[in-house]
C-alpha cells in the first residue's frame, strides 16, 4: 500500500486549501469526503449570503470574483468546486472515514470503501453535520427540521423558529415573506449580536411591528403533532398551534470521532487539544484545520481566519522531514 505524505479528511474550503498547500510542496496527498465538494456549503440555505467579502473567502491566492459585495452560496460552490476541477485535486467523494489508527509511525485510515496509509493526517471536518439537539419530547417528529434550505414549503403554515442566530433570523424572515405565520422562541433577551449587520434591523423591526411574534427569555419544552409547548420569560407554560418547527439551534463537530482517534477534548466546550504554532494535536502528526478546532464554540473559526491553518500545518510537516 502506498504511504501518502498527507491524508486530509474533509473537502471543505480549508481541506481544499490543505491539498493545494501540499501540492505546492510536492507532497503526495488524498482528500476523503463523505459528501460532495464543500458539502457543508452545499447544504446551506439556498439564498444564504456570507458575512465575509469575496477576497476573505479566497484560498491559495486564487481570485474569487463576485458581482455582489457579499457572495452567496451558489457563487461559493462555483468557486470552490471550480478550483477542484481546475487543479484536478486528488479527492474521493461519498466515502466516509470510519477509523484512524497509528502503527509504527504510520496512520492507517479505514473508510466505507477502502483503506489507506499516510505519514500525516489532517482533520478538516468542520461542524455542520451534527445538529445540536434540544432533547425534548417530540423532537423526533417529522415536522421538526434542524436544517433549513428555502421558505417555499412553509407558505401558509404556522412556523416556530428556535434560536436567534443568523440561520434562525434568515429562516424567520424568509418564511414570513412567503406567507408563513412565524413565531420565534429565543432563550436570550435579544437577537444575537452576531447576526449580520444588514439583517439585524430587519428582524428587530418585524418583531417590533408584530409581523413576526417573538418570545424572549423563553424555552421550548415539548413538541406535539399540532402544537408546541414553551415556558415564557415569566416561567409560565404556553401552548400554541404549530405545523413546523425550524430548530436553528446550531451544529457540533463529531466529538465521538475525535475521541475515537485519540484527540483529547478539554473544558466545557470540548475544545480539541492542538498546538496553535503547528496545529498538531496530542497525537503526533495528526493535525486539525478549520472550524473543528473550536469545539462547541463554533463561532470562533471561519474560512477567513482559518485559511492560514493549511500553511502552518504543511510548513511543520516539511520542516519535520528536512
Amino acid at each position: 500500500m502506498e504511504i501518502l505524505d498527507i491524508l486530509i479528511i474533509g473537502a471543505g474550503p480549508i481541506g481544499l486549501n490543505c491539498a493545494l498547500e501540499a501540492e505546492k510542496h510536492n507532497l503526495t496527498y488524498l482528500i476523503i469526503e463523505k459528501g460532495t465538494i464543500v458539502n457543508s456549503l452545499y447544504n446551506y440555505p439556498l439564498y444564504m449570503r456570507f458575512f465575509s467579502t469575496a477576497e476573505k473567502l479566497e484560498i491559495a491566492e486564487i481570485p474569487f470574483i463576485s458581482t455582489a459585495p457579499k457572495p452567496g452560496r451558489q457563487e461559493a460552490l462555483e468557486y470552490y468546486q471550480g478550483i477542484t476541477r481546475q487543479k484536478n485535486l486528488n479527492i474521493n467523494l461519498y466515502e466516509t472515514v470510519l477509523n484512524v489508527t497509528k502503527t509504527n509511525g504510520v496512520f492507517h485510515v479505514q473508510t466505507s470503501k477502502s483503506a489507506y496509509a499516510a505519514k500525516n493526517v489532517i482533520i478538516a471536518t468542520g461542524f455542520y453535520d451534527i445538529p445540536n439537539m434540544m432533547n425534548i419530547p417530540g423532537e423526533q417528529l417529522s415536522k421538526v427540521k434542524h436544517y433549513y434550505t428555502e421558505p417555499y414549503p412553509y407558505a401558509k403554515q404556522k412556523i416556530v423558529v428556535v434560536g436567534s442566530s443568523n440561520s434562525a433570523v434568515d429562516a424567520a424572515l424568509e418564511t414570513y415573506r412567503k406567507g408563513a405565520d412565524v413565531t420565534m422562541i429565543i432563550r436570550h433577551g435579544e437577537i444575537s449580536k452576531s447576526v449580520k449587520y444588514w439583517v439585524k434591523p430587519d428582524i428587530e423591526n418585524r418583531i417590533l411591528e408584530g409581523s413576526i411574534n417573538a418570545h424572549f427569555n423563553s424555552e421550548l419544552v415539548e413538541i406535539t403533532e399540532n402544537s408546541v409547548i414553551f415556558k415564557d420569560e415569566n416561567g409560565n407554560t404556553q401552548e400554541i398551534e404549530n405545523d413546523f418547527v425550524l430548530a436553528m439551534t446550531g451544529y457540533l463537530p463529531d466529538f465521538a470521532f475525535l475521541t475515537k482517534i485519540g484527540i483529547d477534548l478539554q473544558g466545557e466546550c470540548l475544545n480539541p487539544f492542538y498546538d496553535p504554532e503547528t496545529m498538531e494535536t496530542n497525537v503526533p502528526n495528526l493535525y486539525l484545520a478549520g472550524v473543528v478546532c473550536g469545539g462547541k464554540d463554533t463561532h470562533l473559526w471561519f474560512i477567513e481566519n482559518s485559511r492560514i491553518h493549511a500553511e502552518i500545518i504543511v510548513r511543520n510537516i516539511v520542516s519535520a522531514d528536512t
